[in-house]
């Protein structure tokens, strides 16, 4: 089953697709970038998320909880951008699951409290790459997909240690 992680921004979404099977296989990952007033920002990266969808059609989508910080402006612009990225999920009847930050490195690390640092380099052992390149979002979004298809209901799985 193809897998959609989704670490979102308000300006910058990172995305990850994995290929869930008896091992984990990297099919896709990056950022998505987009500049302008809100409501065209978001109009934007929900058009560049329907070519993802449409183009590795995932059965599953997991997407990162808001945390609430300290700039409530900020934690606005993100939700928005959130809802409409889970509006276009769900209109292609995608399952979605909502993951906190906390789970998703607990699941992938062992840890609930790791840093990105340790969050990348875990994402790329589990999918036997030398790295991940570029900015946190994308690693955070295939620990996103990663943490998605092993909590799927018919796994039975709920660590990847154990």
């Amino acid at each position: 089953m193809v897998i959609l992680g989704i670490d979102p921004g308000s300006k910058r979404v990172g995305y990850g697709l994995i290929l869930s099977g008896k091992n984990f296989k990297l099919l896709d990952y990056g950022v998505l970038e987009t500049k302008g007033e809100p409501a065209k920002s978001i109009l934007e990266i929900s058009k560049k998320v329907s070519k993802l969808l449409n183009k590795y059609k995932p059965g599953l989508a997991g997407i990162e909880k808001i945390y609430f910080s300290k700039n409530i402006k900020t934690g606005i612009a993100v939700a928005q951008t959130r809802g409409a990225l889970m509006l276009e999920i769900a209109k292609r009847g995608i399952p979605i699951k909502e993951l906190g930050p906390n789970e998703i490195k607990l699941a992938v690390t062992g840890y609930g409290f790791a840093d990105k640092k340790a969050v990348s380099k875990m994402v790329a052992k589990i999918l036997n790459l030398n790295n991940i390149t570029g900015y946190d979002d994308a690693s955070d979004a295939l620990a996103t997909a990663i943490t998605a298809a092993i909590k799927r209901p018919d796994t039975g799985v709920d660590k990847l240690f154990r």
